[in-house]
């Protein structure tokens, strides 16, 4: 019942990001993209307090334009990193280093924050004509794009198997490992079989590892806030 929850959390997440039918926060991908890597950087940089307190207060004003659902996501998600890294730090701390437990999980909390507003408010197919427009190398685009229609594709399959498996099941079993290895070998075999009738059928259609962005890039009022 685990696995099959986290498979469905996993698979959820993906179709739920596919599905927008717009951007939300109505700025460009392409700025939320370069303006995040940028943010990500300098908050990485820095040691002053002020300028970090000044940086989390503007990323919780980016954060109050989306949805309420999303910003639950989004916070909960930045938080249980934060208390992970108090955890890993609190013997340093003990020991009189209060330094790295102060600014370290400030800066995990805004980072983690920044990435996930990215993440639950631009399509997975904008980021990916955000990093062409960047002049990203195509195979990196290409291993990006693949993967993130791989995890879903295989994950749809897995779950149909764990489904499969618990159907099947009778009684206790006390031999879970065993099985659920079972379920791990032959996700490998059909991944394999995936990846051959894939490179089979991008060779057909004449893919040569390109790829193009069709649409205009326009800077739009909401663009220029964002800046």
């Amino acid at each position: 019942n685990k696995s099959i929850l986290s498979f469905l959390k996993l698979i959820s997440k993906i179709r739920g990001q596919s599905g927008y039918e717009k951007d939300k926060l109505f700025v460009s991908p392409v700025f939320k993209l370069i303006f995040t890597l940028l943010y990500i950087v300098l908050l990485s940089v820095s040691q002053n307090f002020t300028y970090l307190y000044i940086m989390i207060t503007y990323i919780m004003l980016v954060l109050c334009a989306m949805p309420g659902k999303d910003i639950i996501k989004v916070l909960r998600g930045s938080l249980i990193a934060t208390l992970f890294t108090i955890i890993i730090l609190l013997p340093s701390a003990l020991s009189g280093n209060s330094y790295s437990i102060t600014i370290i999980p400030a800066k995990v909390f805004a980072t983690i924050t920044a990435v996930n507003i990215l993440s639950y408010s631009t399509r997975w197919d904008r980021i990916i004509g955000a990093l062409k427009r960047f002049h990203f190398p195509d195979l990196f685009i290409f291993v990006f794009d693949i993967t993130i229609k791989y995890i879903l594709m295989l994950g749809e399959f897995s779950l149909e198997m764990l489904y499969a498996l618990k159907l099947r099941s009778v009684g206790k079993n006390r031999k879970k490992y065993t099985s659920l290895g079972g379920v791990g070998g032959t996700l490998f075999i059909k991944s394999r079989e995936m990846g051959e009738e894939m490179y089979s059928a991008m060779e057909c259609r004449g893919f040569t590892g390109e790829y193009h962005i069709y649409d205009k890039f326009k800077i739009k009022l909401a663009d220029y806030i964002y800046i």
